[in-house]
């Protein structure tokens, strides 16, 4: 099984886990570290959640 890993949109650093939200007035998709979703989650008018990328897949 390949590793697979992504990077946080927010604050860069390479992750397992990303949710796909939306934070600010431009409404783009970003997938973002859970620590950085916590924080951009807070009293945010514009957050929206769109989903869970896993780097291990569910067979």
């Amino acid at each position: 099984m390949r590793h697979r890993e992504k990077n946080c949109a927010y604050c860069q650093k390479s992750t397992e886990i990303c949710y796909r939200i939306q934070y600010d007035t431009t409404q783009q998709w970003q997938l973002v570290c859970p620590a950085c979703q916590k924080q951009l989650k807070k009293d945010n008018p514009f957050y929206r959640y769109g989903g869970t990328w896993k780097a291990k897949k569910k067979k």
